[in-house]
C-alpha cells in the first residue's frame, strides 16, 4: 500500500510518499505562505510522481489558506487517480511525534492561529488519546488555562513567552510522520477551522 501524505497546515509545506508505511520519497520545507506555488512541484518530484495507492491530508487546524490549498490538491489527484482520499489532524500528528520524545507525560500542543489566538489540544500520555476537542483561544487566556510543563508545536513559544514559565518545543507537522498516526480514524477531507473564517463573502457585508 503507498500513501501520498500531504501536509500544508502550517508555515512547513511536508508531503511524504510512503510504501507500507516506509518513507520513499519526503519533502519538508518552511515556506511561509509559499504553498501554492511548492506543493505541486514537490509532490511530483517524489517516485512516480507522487502516485498512489491512497491520500492523506492534513485537514487543520492551521493557517485557512495553506489547509485550503492542501485539500484541495488532494482532492483533485484522488479524482484523477481514482483512489481514497482521508483527512488526518495536525495537532494529532504533532502529539504524536512529541509521544516519541516523551511517552510518559501528558501532551500538550499548539499550532499559531491569527488574531493573537492560538489553536490547541491535550492529549493524553503516549500522544494518540485527545482529551480535549481542537479549540482556538486567545494566547493570554490559554496562558492562565494550559499547566503543562513542556508545549509543544509552532505556537509553544509564544504561550510559554505569554505564561513566564515551562518550555517550549517548536514542532511541525511532518508527513512522513503519518505513521504513527495510521490507526486512528481518519476525518473526512473537509478543514477544521476551530473559528470563522477571516473573510466573509461579500452578501454577508452588506448592510440592509
Amino acid at each position: 500500500m503507498r500513501i501520498l501524505v500531504i501536509d500544508t497546515a502550517t508555515q512547513a509545506l511536508s508531503v511524504a510518499l510512503l510504501d507500507d508505511a516506509v518513507p520513499v520519497g519526503h519533502f519538508h520545507e518552511i515556506v511561509g505562505r509559499g504553498h501554492a506555488e511548492a506543493l505541486l512541484p514537490a509532490i511530483a518530484a517524489l517516485p512516480d510522481g507522487g502516485r498512489a495507492d491512497m491520500i492523506a491530508v492534513d485537514v487543520g487546524p492551521g493557517s485557512f489558506t495553506g489547509v485550503r490549498i492542501g485539500i484541495a490538491a488532494a482532492r483533485a489527484l484522488a479524482l484523477a487517480w481514482s483512489i481514497p482520499l482521508h483527512g488526518y489532524g495536525a495537532l494529532s500528528l504533532i502529539a504524536a511525534r512529541a509521544a516519541q520524545e516523551d511517552a510518559l507525560q501528558p501532551i500538550a500542543v499548539t499550532i499559531t492561529g491569527g488574531h493573537g489566538e492560538l489553536f490547541w489540544q491535550s492529549f493524553a500520555a503516549g500522544g494518540l488519546v485527545a482529551e480535549t476537542q481542537p479549540a482556538s483561544t486567545p494566547i493570554a487566556g490559554l496562558a492562565s488555562e494550559l499547566s503543562n510543563a513542556p508545549v509543544y508545536g509552532t505556537g509553544a513559544e509564544a504561550l510559554i513567552t505569554a505564561r513566564g514559565h515551562g518550555t517550549a518545543l517548536t514542532l511541525y507537522p511532518d508527513a512522513r510522520d503519518f505513521p504513527l498516526i495510521a490507526g486512528l480514524p481518519p476525518l473526512p477531507p473537509s478543514p477544521i477551522y476551530c473559528r470563522g473564517a477571516d473573510a466573509r463573502p461579500m452578501a454577508e457585508r452588506v448592510q440592509p
